[in-house]
């Protein structure tokens, strides 16, 4: 049975725990981030890892409404991701602060731009540990002006006295020192949340000579993701390519200020560009279905699509920026173009088509052997261990 505890500013439901540990044994480590999804689908491999460990019971931060993240105790504060309002947003804070407070964690993992944010300041506040992943940037350094100046400030405070700050990608390391949020003695890189390539794997896609090829492109259907420079792409090809098709897995309506409108999405599908599957729980049918794997997205830190379509031994193409260009390597695994560019989009996708099935299949298995190789999620787990022991000081 959950239980549901309401205070001022603070709901909190508590799911029960896998073992026998309870929440007063040792102080636990804290995970925010702004979705319980994002902690169960890209963070289950570290959970599962520390719960192994036997050290510390675990605790989840999400946005109130979210479902818990599996057997975790879930801690639900008012975090809205794509949030503006000053007086929504301190009140974030301040029930993370008392969050803090209550639980005592002995160590706290922030995850996604507003985990980040408000976990660094909360901990702060409260003198506990804090270990943040910019896994990704948020809308202000894609669209730049005063909202960036003002995460840059919020970044700058959050991250200040953090010994460690984990990214995934070495532009944006570079970009946070440039900009004077972090100092270099900060930084470790690490290669995104990871993959279990045991969980995702799939032989490369058959040989076709048919013409019938099928990308799929995986993610949050925004502005921000090249979602409608990929329509546009599409609309120039499918003249020349009647039986190439494309596929967008992902929700609509997602909290983001460059949302996908569903009157857009409806429109490219009744004029034939492509075909919408919706949100899954479980994209490995859909990787395994494709014979390549599209993201043109603006930015990224370390993008998961790429990950898994990489385990599942299919190519990828994606647009040259920071994250993307860290596991697409153009005309070996697959193929960059560049960003904000229909016309580039579509001819990466024309040089797909016609670069052939051996080709193809050379791309496909080069990311399986870069998968396994650099981004295996077993990389990941060992430096998060490391960095807690470090930040406690406590070795086993």
């Amino acid at each position: 049975m959950k239980k549901s505890v309401e205070k001022p500013g603070l709901n909190v439901t508590a799911a029960p725990l896998s073992r026998s540990a309870t929440v007063s044994d040792t102080p636990p480590i804290l995970l925010v981030a702004n979705s319980s999804w994002n902690l169960s689908h890209q963070r289950g491999g570290l959970i599962r890892a520390f719960e192994t460990d036997g050290r510390w019971p675990l605790a989840a931060v999400v946005p109130i409404g979210d479902p818990p993240v599996g057997s975790l105790p879930t801690y639900q504060v008012p975090l809205i991701a794509d949030g503006t309002a000053p007086r929504a947003e301190l009140k974030s804070l301040v029930a993370l602060i008392a969050l803090f407070r209550q639980v005592r964690p002995q160590v706290v993992l922030g995850f996604t731009p507003k985990g980040n944010i408000y976990a660094g300041l909360a901990a702060r506040a409260t003198r506990r540990p804090f270990l943040p992943n910019v896994s990704g940037l948020g809308t202000g350094f894609i669209r730049g002006g005063l909202l960036l100046k003002i995460q840059a400030a919020l970044y700058r405070e959050a991250f200040r006295g953090s010994p460690i700050v984990f990214f995934q990608n070495r532009d944006d390391a570079a970009l946070f020192e440039t900009m004077g949020l972090i100092l270099r003695g900060q930084v470790r890189l690490i290669p995104g949340s990871g993959i279990d390539c045991r969980a995702f794997a799939a032989p490369p896609p058959k040989p076709r000579t048919d013409g019938k090829l099928r990308l799929v492109f995986v993610g949050r259907l925004l502005g921000d993701k090249g979602v409608r420079e990929l329509a546009g792409a599409m609309r120039q090809l499918k003249p020349h390519h009647p039986g190439l098709s494309l596929t967008l897995v992902g929700e609509l309506g997602a909290a983001n200020r460059t949302a996908i409108s569903r009157e857009e999405v409806d429109g490219w599908v009744g004029d034939g560009l492509l075909i919408h599957a919706g949100r899954t729980d479980d994209v490995r049918p859909f990787i395994a279905a494709a014979d390549a794997v599209i993201l043109p997205s603006y930015r990224e830190g370390m993008p998961r699509a790429l990950l898994e379509a990489a385990a599942m031994s299919r190519p990828l193409l994606a647009s040259d920026v920071p994250g993307c260009r860290e596991i697409v390597r153009d005309g070996d695994n697959g193929l960059l173009f560049e960003v904000r560019s229909e016309d580039a989009l579509a001819a990466a996708i024309e040089r797909f088509v016609t670069a052939g099935p051996d080709q193809r299949r050379a791309w496909a298995l080069r990311s399986r052997e870069i998968a396994e190789g650099e981004y295996d999620e077993r990389l990941v787990i060992a430096a998060y261990r490391s960095a807690v022991i470090a930040l406690t000081a406590k070795g086993r």
